[in-house]
């Protein structure tokens, strides 16, 4: 049997490549690092994190708990690398991201039926079954080849921001404290209080802050899931209260009262020296972002180790072009997968290369088709991005929106309505032959 080739080892490119292995199919991973790196891209190790080291919620009464559940029922490898790799978080599910990056890169280099080719690929093969997971931070060369073999689609993207990391070292623990909201888990973050008055003086500095210079920026290119700050701050001036600043259930120790607002620093590596400004993903210049950032209580003496920056994400147009496979339905001996499909976020990604690497197993090999129910979240997202009903396309995160609702209602919480979701998702995807 000829090798797929994989274009791209990020999440769903590792994910994909994973599941096509264990099934005995020969994968050609190709992958421009170390060789060539972008700009937002720092560690010459595969499956690296770039915005967040947080694969968010962790229960399956949130829908992403939901999906990294499924996908762990699915003998997923991005997720067995990030339960291994995990950091205290609260409800969340965070990890080491050198940690976790390490160990991905030594499960696809050790497996015996990958092959990885280093190199930037400027072109899709002509010949040959071929999966694409270049990322939204695919090269240009290869991003216009893309655009070519689709030339009657819009070719669509948007901007997407990192947040700044910090020297836990730096940080004055005399003004902020360990918390986790509402005291749930264990106190996973480091939490800055600010005064109305404090509040005041940051909000307008922020909002008046200089940006970088970014050709073809507007306000409403964001993606609303990773909004810069000041973008954010700019459109009222509570937003930011009721967004990564919200106070709600963070009461101050020294005065047992919730502060006006409270920025939160997620701990980045297992050794704690690192932290991540939760919610600050920003395009403001860095000596910017050390005068306004340091206006935060606890943070005057940040030593910042990693600066935010503002990076384009390229995805296509995916209902006109894929099926819920993530194949291209014209041709079907291309598959995309990851970011580029019109999913958000990393367990989205590698959820995507996750049904694209069974799916495209099971065809190779023969075997039926493998159809994750609309009742699971892979399955849900998977119709979303290849729904041709789906007006004014733009990625999506997972959301119980988009799964069918329950035949019957259930009374009580949303939370209640949610793991009864869950319930049927999970029932759903065990009557799968994988």
């Amino acid at each position: 049997m000829e090798p797929v080739i994989v274009i791209g080892a990020g999440l769903a490119g590792c994910e994909a490549a994973w599941q096509l292995a264990k099934r005995g199919v020969p994968v050609d991973l190709r992958e421009m690092k170390p060789e060539k790196s972008t700009p937002a891209h720092k560690s010459p190790d595969f499956a690296e994190l770039i915005c967040s080291n947080s694969l968010r919620a962790n229960n399956v009464e949130n829908a992403v708990g939901l999906l990294k559940e499924e996908m762990r029922r699915c003998d997923s490898l991005i997720m067995a690398c990030a339960d291994a790799t995990a950091l205290p978080a609260g409800g969340a599910l965070a990890v080491d991201r050198e940690a976790f990056a390490r160990k991905v890169t030594e499960a696809i280099r050790s497996h015996p039926n990958i092959t990885v080719t280093a190199g930037e690929v400027t072109a899709i093969p002509p010949e040959g079954t071929v999966l694409v997971a270049s990322g939204p931070l695919t090269s240009d060369p290869l991003a216009e080849d893309i655009a070519r073999q689709f030339p009657q689609e819009q070719y669509l993207h948007f901007f997407d921001a990192v947040a700044p990391l910090v020297a836990f070292e730096s940080i004055d623990m005399e003004k902020a404290w360990f918390a986790s909201r509402y005291d749930k888990g264990t106190p996973d973050y480091i939490n800055c209080p600010m005064s109305r008055e404090e509040y005041d003086a940051f909000w307008l500095a922020l909002c008046g802050a200089e940006e970088a210079k970014l050709h073809g920026f507007e306000d409403k290119t964001v993606f609303e899931g990773c909004m810069p700050v000041e973008v954010m701050g700019r459109r009222g001036h509570d937003t930011l209260c009721y967004g990564p600043l919200k106070p709600v259930g963070l009461p101050d120790p020294r005065t047992g009262k919730e502060p006006y607002a409270v920025v939160q620093l997620r701990k980045d590596n297992a050794e704690g020296s690192v932290y991540n400004i939760v919610g600050f993903q920003t395009h403001l210049t860095w000596p910017e972002q050390r005068r306004v950032f340091r206006m935060i209580p606890g943070l005057e003496q940040a030593e910042f180790l990693r600066y935010g920056v503002m990076h384009r994400n390229t995805y296509l147009n995916a209902p006109r072009l894929l099926n819920r496979y993530y194949q291209v339905a014209e041709e079907p001996r291309l598959t995309f997968a990851g970011q580029m499909t019109g999913v958000e976020g990393y367990v989205e990604s590698a959820a995507s290369g996750l049904v694209a690497g069974v799916e495209l197993a099971h065809r190779l090999l023969g075997q039926p088709p493998v159809d994750f129910p609309a009742e699971t979240a892979l399955g849900a997202l998977a119709r979303y991005v290849s729904n041709p009903t789906v007006a004014d396309f733009q990625p999506m995160n997972v959301n119980f929106g988009i799964i069918p609702p329950l035949e019957q209602k259930v009374r009580g919480s949303k939370r209640m309505k949610n793991a009864a979701l869950a319930a049927r998702a999970l029932e759903a995807l065990a009557t799968l032959e994988l």
